[in-house]
């Protein structure tokens, strides 16, 4: 009969042993992760952990493992897009009075419209290693069903960097006007899916996302 080790035998110290060995083993490895970037050479991590990616693919650290924003300077100057979608789940209620323009904060689908795009244009401010861009269009579609609103966002710009993220805070404000509007009569609104679903211009070129890549599912009218 094989006798488990208990503890304060022998074997308990060899399996505390083999905990620390193992404890380091990850801690090492973490740190390799962290401070990879320090050494200027991308990482080739073990096989058993295959998930990891090297640091420098994160463009926002330099080579000090520092935060810091990207130089773009050296870039040439390109015609880029971006377009992003949202939406907020609501109560066919709360739907149906955006939908008649009868709302008593007045029209919700107009006020979140002009919400999105200042969003967008102040995305450099908010979101700490984004580009202050002067972009040179900004456009919000916004479509009420039966339960839900739907928002997209297209934003262009001649530049040297992206607008992706000027187009998903024009959507996540537009959404949150949304909800700051009608919160009195529908505090249990739901903003779901926030994505990007294009992009063009730059090095990378264009990028398109899955058909049903992040996609929300709703759950219908709350009971």
């Amino acid at each position: 009969m094989q006798v488990v080790p208990q503890v304060g035998d022998g074997g308990d110290a060899l399996r505390r042993g083999d905990l620390v060995a193992l404890a380091s083993k990850v801690l090492a490895q973490s740190g390799k992760i962290l401070n990879g970037y320090r050494h200027g050479t991308a990482l080739h991590m073990d096989e058993s952990v295959p998930h990891y990616t090297a640091m420098d693919d994160l463009t926002h650290f330099d080579a000090a493992g520092q935060a810091h924003m990207v130089d773009v300077g050296a870039k040439p100057v390109s015609h880029r897009v971006a377009v992003a979608e949202g939406r907020i789940g609501m109560l066919r209620e709360t739907a149906a009075r955006i939908r008649a323009g009868d709302h008593h904060k007045g029209d919700v689908l107009g006020v979140a419209r002009i919400a999105g795009i200042m969003g967008a244009k102040r995305a450099g401010e908010l979101i700490p290693l984004c580009h202050p861009l002067g972009l040179s269009r900004v456009a919000l579609e916004l479509e009420a069903g039966e339960d839900h609103v739907r928002v997209q966002a297209t934003c262009e710009v001649q530049g040297q960097t992206g607008v992706e993220m000027e187009a998903l805070t024009a959507v996540s404000v537009a959404l949150l006007t949304i909800y700051d509007m009608c919160k009195a009569v529908d505090r249990g609104m739901r903003i779901e899916g926030v994505r990007l679903l294009e992009k063009h211009g730059g090095r990378s070129g264009s990028w398109f996302a899955a058909p049903n890549d992040g996609k929300p599912e709703m759950t219908g009218e709350r009971k």
